[in-house]
């Protein structure tokens, strides 16, 4: 039986996990109509998912023939996801210590995809304020902490902006 390419493999392994969440999310909506809608798990599960799909759909970047530019090509989808993902347990998770977690995730993955961008020279996007990370009214607010109340921005380490200018 001859061995599935990667991006065979890659699709595999895709639809597998679509499959295992939407499983879980059918489970945990017909849960959730016993919990009377209480459950931040659905949607949660919902973003996970569609992070998962655009993540993996991104890292199926044709080669290039330029190993740096396609491990980028592949790399920053990967590491976006991560950060979807983080802001989904931002907008509704529970436990601070996660929270604080996920925040650490979101500025450590921002600052790698722009190493790796830096590094092949190409240009960085404009500073922009992290995505809104409020949950709808019908959702309620996890605890909060002074530190979750401002909006996170990207800082760039000193030797990066050294490396721009």
């Amino acid at each position: 039986m001859p061995t599935p390419s990667p991006h065979t493999a890659r699709t595999i392994l895709s639809v597998v996990i679509d499959l295992a969440i939407s499983a879980l999310c059918e489970s945990h909506a017909s849960a959730a109509g016993l919990q009377s809608g209480a459950s931040n798990e659905v949607p949660f599960l919902e973003e996970n998912d569609a992070a998962m799909t655009r993540m993996m759909d991104g890292m199926s970047a044709r080669p290039t023939g330029d190993v740096d530019r396609d491990f980028v090509a592949m790399m920053v989808p990967h590491h976006q996801g991560a950060i979807d993902m983080a802001q989904a347990e931002l907008r509704y998770g529970h436990s601070e210590q996660l929270r604080r977690i996920a925040q650490e995730i979101v500025v450590e993955q921002q600052q790698e995809i722009a190493a790796m961008r830096v590094a092949l020279g190409q240009p960085l996007p404009p500073p922009a304020p992290a995505p809104d990370q409020q949950r709808p009214a019908s959702i309620p607010a996890a605890p909060t902490h002074p530190t979750f109340d401002h909006g996170m921005q990207m800082n760039m380490p000193t030797h990066m902006q050294e490396e721009q200018q």
